[in-house]
Formats: structure tokens, C-alpha cells, sequence
């Protein structure tokens, strides 16, 4: 089921289902800056990552001796969530676990997704709760996929990424299987801009684990509209676009792809939170849309 909320600049839409993002349209412009979802390509718009960002090795893992079976990104974009606290501006989307998610993933928890909207922006928050009795492991990402072209009568070739500071940064490669291989290469050398080409997608997402900066903007010479995204207190992000489509996703994450090397063991995969008996987790990432 559709969920709207609303204010003066913005008109913003979720699903229940995976509490997914479906639509930011700025009532000035009458302009749509999320992408249409097109099956031709990739058929979500903003999927949530949990309890797991990217893939595992052998979509498995292991815990206190068990093993277990996660697919790529988790269940929660798949799953419905229940609607609370439903206003005007604000709306937040809870999940909690249950018979289906403790048979591939046994910890007790309360998932929380909030929209909440400030002038032209989305702030989209993640709330993660541990209802259990002992400590919660987990990861978790936004997935948005932004229109581009923003505007008609440009190209996608005829924007570029702008990050709040200038970088030195290596992608770190991904396999056929999604796992972090052990190779990088050098994407964006002592600049704060990355232009936007169709083929920088086609050997999948650019990984980045190191970058300084916390927000990037999407623009282009040819128009005064954009895309802001902060991105404050993820400590990795991914940058994708299916091949040939015209979007590009933006993706905050606390969490990361296994690697092609590890064990298996979710207390030593990489990126992975430890939340404490009844403590709770909040990270938020917002857009800015012009």
C-alpha cells in the first residue's frame, strides 16, 4: 500500500512494502526526481539493505555454530512493514522479527524506517532496535535510484557527481558473484567531480570504503536543478546504475559486500554493528532536491 506525505515544496510516496521510497516530486517544478522503476532495467526505486548490505559468500553464514542463508541485500525490501505515526510531513514504517526472519536470521529486533520532511528535503532515518537477550549483529543501507536526466532536453553523459571534498579514491572491483574482489582501480583522482558515462557501470557499482566526503550532488551546466545526498555516518558508499539505464543510485551504507577471502563468521565480516541488548541504533541520510 501507498503512503504519501507532504509539505509546502515536496510531495513524497513510500510502499509498505520494504518500506521503499517511491517517488519525490517538488510541487514548484512539478518535477519527478526518483526513478521510474522501469522492469526493462531494474524494477525498485529504493530498496532498504537489511540485516545485510551486498552479498555473502555463498549467500550463507555462520553463527554460534549454525549456518544460516541470506540472498543479497536481505529481507527487508521484500517484506511489508506496519505503518506508525502516520502525519502530514512525517511517516515511519516498522518491521519486526518474526517466524520468517528467524529462520534465516536469529536475533530479536524492531526495525524502524521514518521519512520526515524539511523544506526540499527527504530525511530518511534508520532505527534499529535489539528486543533481545543478547547482543544483535547487522548492516544496514539505503539503495535510492535517481533520475538521470533530471530534466528534458539533456542527456545523461551531461551530469556529473560533485563531492564536498576533493578525493583521492580507488572502487574497490566487485566478482560476478557481488563479493569485494581483492583489486581496486582508481576512479576519481585529486577532484571533487565525477562525470556521469553509462560504461562507468557496466563492471557493476563503484565501492568506495575511504572517501572524506559526506554529501555528493548530482548537476549538470545544462540546468539549475539537482540532487544533494548526505550521507553523514555511513562509513561506505555505492554508486550504481543498471546497464544503459537512465538513473543513478546513491547508496549510504553501514555495511559492506563480503569479500572474496572471508570465513564466514558474521561476528568478522566487515562492517558489520554490534548492538547491545535493548540498545538502539539510528543513522539518517537526507536529499536535498532543486
Amino acid at each position: 500500500m501507498i503512503h504519501s506525505i507532504h509539505n509546502n515544496l515536496l510531495s513524497v510516496a513510500i510502499d509498505t512494502k520494504g518500506a521503499e521510497l517511491q517517488s519525490i516530486i517538488h510541487k514548484d517544478f512539478g518535477m519527478e526526481y526518483m526513478w521510474s522503476g522501469d522492469a526493462k532495467f531494474w524494477g525498485k526505486k529504493s530498496p532498504v539493505l537489511f540485516p545485510i548490505v551486498g552479498t555473502l559468500k555463498n549467500n550463507s553464514y555462520q553463527y554460534k555454530g549454525n549456518k544460516y542463508h541470506l540472498s543479497r541485500h536481505g529481507f527487508a525490501r521484500d517484506m511489508e512493514f506496519e505503518v506508525m505515526e502516520p502525519s502530514d510531513a512525517a511517516i515511519t514504517f516498522v518491521l519486526n522479527s518474526n517466524e520468517q526472519t528467524f529462520s534465516c536470521y536469529p536475533f530479536y529486533f524492531s526495525f524502524m524506517i521514518r521519512y520526515s520532511l524539511e523544506n526540499n528535503r527527504v530525511n530518511v532515518s534508520y532505527i534499529v532496535r535489539n528486543t533481545g537477550k543478547d547482543k544483535m549483529l547487522f548492516s544496514v543501507g539505503g539503495h535510492p535510484a535517481f533520475r538521470v536526466p533530471i530534466v528534458e532536453d539533456t542527456t545523461f553523459e551531461d551530469y556529473f557527481l560533485e563531492f564536498n571534498h576533493f578525493e583521492h579514491a580507488e572502487r574497490c572491483m566487485l566478482t560476478k558473484e557481488g563479493l569485494i574482489d581483492t583489486v581496486t582501480i582508481p576512479v576519481i583522482d585529486h577532484t571533487d567531480k565525477l562525470p556521469l558515462q553509462k560504461s562507468l557501470f557496466y563492471e557493476d557499482a563503484l565501492v568506495f570504503k575511504h572517501l572524506t566526503s559526506r554529501s555528493v550532488f548530482i548537476l549538470s551546466k545544462k540546468t539549475s536543478h539537482g540532487i544533494k545526498v548526505n550521507f553523514h555516518g555511513f562509513p561506505y558508499l555505492g554508486i550504481w546504475s543498471a546497464k544503459d539505464a537512465d538513473f543513478v543510485c546513491i547508496e549510504p551504507w553501514c555495511g559492506i559486500a563480503d569479500s572474496v577471502n572471508v570465513t564466514g563468521n558474521l561476528e568478522n565480516k566487515e562492517g558489520i554493528n554490534i548492538l547491545p541488548a535493548g540498545e538502539v541504533f539510528t543513522r539518517t541520510w537526507h536529499v536535498d532536491v532543486f
